[in-house]
Order: C-alpha cells, then sequence, then structure tokens
C-alpha cells in the first residue's frame, strides 16, 4: 500500500506579507500543506522531511476488499443470529453479539466512504458522516464489550430485556456523541477526507485523541487491572474475561499512536529528527489499516463466541438431564 513515487507538488506560503515557496512533501498527517506545519522546518534552502503516506491513493483496492469482506462477514452473522430458529435460550447474549455485528456492519459501509482516491466522491459533509459513522460505531463495539465484560457476571444482562435495552440504547447514544468532535473537525481537501489545520479545529482535534486513547486503550488496560486486582485479592471473578477482548487488539495501537501524534503536535513531546517524523507517520498508518481489520476480524470473533456459549449452555443442560436418567433407572431396579 502507498508509495512516494508522485511527482512533487509546489506549495507557495504567504505570512507577513513575504512570500515563501516549498516543495510539499507526502505527510500523512492531515494538515500536510499548512504553514503551521511547514513553519516547524527551517525556512532555509535545506530540503524538507518527505514522508511516505502508506494510506495514499494507491490504497484504494485494499479500502474495498476490506469493506467487501466486512458488510459479507457482518451480514451473515448478523444473519445467523437474527434468524427465527437461532437458539436464542442457549445463547441468551444474542442481543449484545448483534449490536456487534451491527457496529461492524457500519464501520464496513464507512469504509469506501473515506477510502482516497476517489476524487468525485468526496465533499465535506460526505466526509463529516463517514468518520461520524467510522468511530461511533467503534466507539460503540468497544463500550459494549466492556459494559458486558463488567456486568454479565453479576446480572446475566442478556436475560434482561429492558435492562439490557436501555443500556443498549445509553452506549450507542454516548458513542454517537463522542464521535461529533471527529465529524465537525474532518473535511474533504484534494481528493480525501482529512483534518484541515485550523486553530479552530485544533480543540476538536485534540478531543477526538482524548477520547480514542482513553477507549481504545485505557479501557481494555482497566479490564485487565481489574481482572487481575479480582484474582490476586480473591474477590470474586472480576470482568469476564472471552473471546471478544481480541477486538481490542486490532485498536488499542491506534489509541496509542494518536495520543503520541498529539503530544508531538502540541510539541510537549518534540521529534528533533526527520527519521523519527517518518517512523511516526509510518505507525499512523500502519495503526490505521490494522484498525480497519477488525470489521473483517470481529464477526468470526462473534461466531467463535457464540459456538463457546452454545457449547457451555448445552453441557450445563445435558448434566441435569443425565442425572434425572439415571435416578429413573434406579427407580424401575427397585
Amino acid at each position: 500500500m502507498g508509495n512516494c513515487l508522485y511527482p512533487v507538488e509546489t506549495l507557495s506560503l504567504d505570512k507577513n506579507g513575504t512570500q515563501f515557496t516549498f516543495d510539499s512533501w507526502n505527510y500523512s498527517f492531515e494538515d500536510n500543506y499548512s504553514y503551521e506545519h511547514a513553519s516547524e522546518y527551517s525556512l532555509t534552502p535545506a530540503a524538507p522531511c518527505y514522508s511516505c503516506n502508506l494510506l495514499d491513493r494507491s490504497s484504494l483496492p485494499f479500502f474495498m476488499l476490506i469493506s467487501v469482506l466486512g458488510m459479507l462477514a457482518s451480514g451473515g452473522i448478523l444473519f445467523t443470529i437474527l434468524r427465527p430458529f437461532f437458539h436464542w435460550q442457549i445463547c441468551p447474549s444474542w442481543p449484545i453479539l448483534a449490536e456487534l455485528a451491527v457496529g461492524s456492519a457500519l464501520f464496513s459501509i464507512a469504509v469506501p466512504i473515506l477510502a482516497p482516491g476517489l476524487h468525485n466522491a468526496h465533499s465535506t459533509a460526505l466526509c463529516n458522516l463517514g468518520y461520524w459513522v467510522w468511530y461511533t460505531s467503534a466507539f460503540a463495539q468497544a463500550l459494549l464489550i466492556g459494559c458486558y465484560a463488567c456486568l454479565n457476571p453479576r446480572l446475566n444482562i442478556g436475560q434482561l430485556r429492558g435492562f439490557t435495552l436501555g443500556l443498549s440504547v445509553g452506549l450507542w447514544g454516548a458513542a454517537a456523541v463522542l464521535g461529533l468532535p471527529v465529524a465537525l473537525a474532518s473535511d474533504a481537501y484534494n481528493g480525501f477526507c482529512a483534518f484541515p489545520s485550523s486553530r479552530d479545529m485544533e480543540a476538536l482535534k485534540y478531543t477526538h485523541y482524548a477520547i480514542c486513547f482513553t477507549i481504545f486503550t485505557v479501557l481494555p488496560l482497566t479490564l485487565l487491572a481489574a481482572k487481575g486486582l479480582k484474582i490476586a485479592l480473591s474477590k470474586g471473578p472480576g470482568p469476564w474475561v472471552s473471546v471478544l477482548w481480541i477486538w481490542f487488539i486490532f485498536w488499542w495501537p491506534h489509541g496509542i499512536v494518536l495520543i503520541l501524534d498529539a503530544l508531538v503536535r502540541s510539541k510537549i513531546v518534540p521529534l528533533h529528527t526527520c527519521q523519527s517524523q517518518k517512523i511516526l507517520d509510518a505507525m499512523l498508518n500502519v495503526t490505521e489499516a490494522l484498525s480497519m481489520l477488525h470489521c473483517v476480524a470481529t464477526p468470526l470473533l462473534l461466531a467463535l463466541f457464540c459456538h463457546q456459549t452454545t457449547r457451555r449452555s448445552l453441557s450445563s443442560l445435558s448434566l441435569p438431564t443425565r442425572q434425572a436418567s439415571q435416578m429413573d433407572a434406579l427407580a424401575i431396579k427397585s
């Protein structure tokens, strides 16, 4: 995905009545053509720091493939869960599983909206909608997995229909609100949906970075810490560990790199070498691509989770049946 062989464009910057001309660089950040970022480099004739964008126009087939596979997989598992003859009593957690499948499907639909290289398809409104659906679906999935892990051991939320409905509405509503900063900060530029550099948008971007770091990185670490403390102190089972926790592997690096990017942008953590900047650029692209893969992996995790839950339910149901049959046999002999 991506290359650095595109022709170099020219960037003209006008500040304080002075005209400066720079060669623009393939920079993976969204504000690659702003004076604010260019001013971090010297205005001397020294060569600028070129950075290879891995998710450029050449990565369009990757975006489309992920979208198609994600929609097919999510639609398949959603149909399986919602079909009338599905074993809802054996798998009481099916409402949560269905919501996770819906979130994965929504993300898959948003992928082609934000795919690079679709010049005629991008508009500001469409970019706002795409980023909002992209992150709202991801936030909702993370919150659903976290709440299910914490509440299910005590309340068995899959069997409390009213509570499950209220919890779902609350979590999706919270995810929709948390997705607003990135939607409001996005715009269409040169065929890409990006974050234009603007003083007015800085607060929205940093808010989005903080939200991603909290939900994608802090939340799973908190679940792991709570589980470890419960085991160490022998005070109950703690959060319920399941195969659904694998979902955070696709988003955890994304939260880490975004908060690091925010620290670099705010100059709290300065990067003194061009190579360091290139590494950060590559990490941003790689973690974004990894997070996109979750829409293909999530349906597989849901299928595996449902299989494990069904097998445990059948085992628990078969034990009383075997005991009853043994009692009947003893009664007949007597």
